[in-house]
């Protein structure tokens, strides 16, 4: 089975697109949605549709805090999130904001544990940024492995049988063999949103025959997306973070 698994789409259609056709370039039999539909992106109810059409396919599909913030809640966002986010309530319905705030926090499948920021409290959307803040991930679960988005930077973490977790070198596009004597937090890269210096969409492919993740990037049509979000009104900071890939 190959999982495809993706996080942060943050409304953009373009990118989503792209890596749903990218994933079955790969030979993706079942796709991951690790939260973050809407939020900051101009397309915000295609990227909504698009999701529940999936998980009505069979795709897993756990809730971010733009999602929960989206269906309602009152999550704590900066000024620039808090901006989009009133844009982006009002360009949905109350069936797409239904559905976004009835996504679980967490979903299982087999040896592995899926959330939109770690295992631990997934409700708090902590981050993980390092090997020192994956520990209560591991500590909060005993599935071996643990795949989250949120910072929208791409992580592998890995904890061995002593105990002792270490964060782990990869390269984009190469499969990683996740030893079995080792228990494995991945946190992904964000399809719509990048933040680690490359415009491209992040998203990773779990192979569980093999016991392989690989990173993946693909390109999609940026300067369409770019064009969007200036004409919807939306603050040129989020156009500019798109362009520069942080």
């Amino acid at each position: 089975m190959r999982f495809a698994i993706l996080t942060d789409i943050h409304a953009n259609r373009e990118a989503f697109a792209a890596v749903l056709e990218d994933a079955r370039a790969w030979g993706a039999d079942r796709i991951v949605l690790l939260g973050d539909l809407v939020g900051y992106g101009p397309d915000p109810g295609w990227c909504c549709d698009r999701a529940a059409e999936l998980v009505g396919q069979g795709a897993l599909c756990v809730q971010g805090n733009h999602d929960s913030a989206a269906g309602g809640a009152p999550e704590p966002m900066s000024a620039l999130a808090r901006r989009a986010m009133d844009w982006t309530k009002a360009q949905l319905t109350p069936a797409q904001c239904g559905f976004l705030a009835g996504l679980p926090l967490v979903a299982e499948e087999g040896d592995a544990l899926f959330a939109h920021a770690s295992a631990h409290e997934p409700g708090a959307f902590g981050y993980v940024t390092s090997d020192r803040r994956a520990v209560p991930s591991f500590r909060a679960t005993g599935a071996r492995l643990i795949f989250c988005g949120h910072t929208h930077q791409p992580l592998l973490v890995s904890r061995d049988p002593t105990g002792a977790v270490r964060e782990q070198a990869f390269q984009s596009g190469l499969p990683i063999p996740l030893l079995r004597s080792r228990r494995w937090l991945a946190v992904i890269g964000s399809v719509g949103q990048a933040r680690d210096g490359v415009a491209q969409a992040g998203w990773a492919l779990l192979d569980t025959a093999t016991n392989e993740l690989t990173f993946r990037r693909t390109p999609y049509d940026l300067a369409r997306t770019v064009e969007k979000l200036r004409a919807a009104g939306l603050p040129e900071d989020l156009a500019l973070r798109l362009l520069r890939g942080s």
